[in-house]
């Protein structure tokens, strides 16, 4: 089973590839049959992207929630902003 987006996407790509070589040594290769395992890659590339664009996110989120509650930095720097305006200026 693939882990990996990337390893995921070179797995239906190379099956597609396959099929479509079954497809012409059995003569049956078509622009119907082109079509259709373009199709099948290019929705399952998109399905991959979200799922990674979603993982991204999910877990940039939830570092941010850890460091607002004060969880490890881990070598991050982090910058906190002044509360008040006043702060900056230092008062005038």
């Amino acid at each position: 089973m693939a882990s990996s987006a990337h390893d995921r996407l070179v797995d239906v790509v190379a099956a597609a590839v396959e099929v479509a070589a079954e497809a012409g040594e059995a003569g049956t290769y078509t622009d119907d049959v082109a079509r259709t395992l373009t199709a099948v890659v290019g929705k399952v590339g998109a399905r991959i992207a979200v799922d990674v664009e979603v993982r991204g996110f999910s877990s940039g989120w939830q570092e941010a929630i850890d460091l607002a509650g004060g969880g490890s930095l881990d070598g991050a720097r982090v910058l906190r902003m002044p509360e008040r305006s006043d702060d900056i200026d230092g008062g005038s």
